[in-house]
């Protein structure tokens, strides 16, 4: 049973959320925006948080911010708008996920099963001897999560250092866009390429100059290439 968190100020919107996961037989606590959500957060914790942006009094990009600052819950946004900015903004925020509505409340349940698979997925991980890769003044301590940038802590996203540590831990070689896809958000992803290219300019950014490092292969995917 999971404990989610469904941030909304449509009532019905958070009445078919709360349906269809507690027929799955999870707990459900709604809020009508985004103080409410902040104000939540600090007083229980929860699994999963599902959370539209545009709501009154606090938007959820600004209370997405508040949560982070002293919770990693995931957190899955919803929005009527699909913009490459939304999203962009919300994976910089520590966002795991993105539904646009109108979407369909069993994709939901999906997602949410997905998001929530991988973050046990990386916790489990760091129970692991460490694994540190070092590549001229770029440092990433894989277990501890980690990246530094010519003795600069960088700071990324989930979803960024899942993918920036599997491009690693498979260095020169050839990763197809499907692979990636299915290996960093899983068999049971649901969303599209876009989402892929989108987390990769946001690595970029993050390296820096060591962003040459990830190549481009056209009409393949891409390689991290240490050499």
């Amino acid at each position: 049973m999971y404990k989610i968190l469904t941030v909304d100020d449509e009532e019905m919107i958070r009445k078919l959320i709360r349906k269809y996961a507690e027929f799955e037989g999870h707990e459900v606590t709604e809020a009508a925006d985004g103080m409410q959500a902040v104000q939540l957060c600090r007083e229980k914790e929860f699994d999963i948080i599902i959370m539209d942006i545009m709501m009154p009094e606090l938007d959820g990009f600004s209370a997405c911010r508040e949560i982070r600052k002293t919770s990693s819950t995931p957190i899955i946004m919803l929005s009527a708008r699909g913009e490459e900015y939304d999203k962009i903004n919300g994976f910089e925020l520590g966002v795991d996920d993105y539904v646009v509505k109108p979407f369909s409340p069993k994709e939901l349940m999906l997602r949410i099963d997905a998001v929530l698979k991988r973050t046990h997925a990386s916790s489990t991980a760091a129970a692991r001897p460490n694994e540190v890769v070092e590549i001229g003044g770029l440092k990433a301590d894989i277990t501890a999560r980690l990246v530094y940038v010519d003795g600069k802590r960088v700071d990324m996203s989930p979803k960024e250092y899942d993918l920036f540590f599997y491009m690693l831990k498979n260095r020169n070689i050839a990763l197809s866009r499907e692979k990636l896809i299915t290996e960093v958000w899983g068999y049971d992803f649901y969303g599209d390429d876009r989402t892929l290219d989108t987390h990769i300019k946001l690595l970029r950014k993050s390296l820096g100059e060591y962003s040459r490092l990830i190549v481009t292969l056209r009409g393949v995917g891409y390689r991290f290439e240490s050499k």
